[in-house]
């Protein structure tokens, strides 16, 4: 259809570990969208952000743990069942086994065709060839911030032991101890 999908997508600034052995991925962008489970007689909805990723992947969407405690969802992993409140009582959804066999066995045979370079020469020649945008690094160093009562409240400068520039302000009034 001639779709840039990309420029709809608001950048992500998370970033994946462990999807693709030994390496990470950042996903090109978020999406928020409405998540409905149950029947038209007892229903729940919750708007969900989603991280979209450019990867290939035997599930087309995963339901992390912050998704998990909105819904106040409790799974049962070995059951493949998932409980939740719903409007008038509990939603019970179950899994299908044979479906998710499947689509492990996918996800075995699309990691191990993922090579994954074993020595530090390929590992150095692999970062060669990235091109590094030095837009996105940080072009400062963090500012050292200090923290100091506000108004005029009496405190004491203590000096902290092992380092001579470095003090601490104490509130006045406080035992030695």
């Amino acid at each position: 259809m001639g779709l840039n999908y990309m420029s709809l997508l608001p950048p992500s600034k998370a970033t994946f570990y462990s999807i693709v052995p030994g390496n990470s991925s950042t996903p090109i962008g978020s999406v928020t969208l409405p998540i409905t489970f149950g029947t038209k007689q007892n229903i729940r909805t919750e708007h969900i952000k989603f991280e979209v990723a450019d990867f290939e992947s035997s599930y087309h969407a995963n339901l992390g743990r912050p998704t998990l405690a909105k819904f106040m969802a409790i799974p049962h992993y070995v059951y493949l069942l998932l409980k939740m409140p719903g409007n008038i009582g509990v939603l019970s959804l179950r899994g299908d086994l044979l479906n998710s066999f499947e689509c492990d066995k996918e996800v075995i045979v699309h990691a191990s065709s993922i090579r994954v370079p074993r020595s530090m020469s390929e590992i150095l020649a692999a970062a060669k060839e990235l091109s590094l945008n030095k837009d996105s690094m940080l072009s400062k160093k963090p500012s050292q911030s200090s923290v100091k009562p506000a108004g005029d409240v009496g405190t004491k400068t203590i000096q902290l032991q092992g380092d001579d520039s470095k003090t601490a302000i104490i509130g006045v009034g406080l035992s030695d101890k």
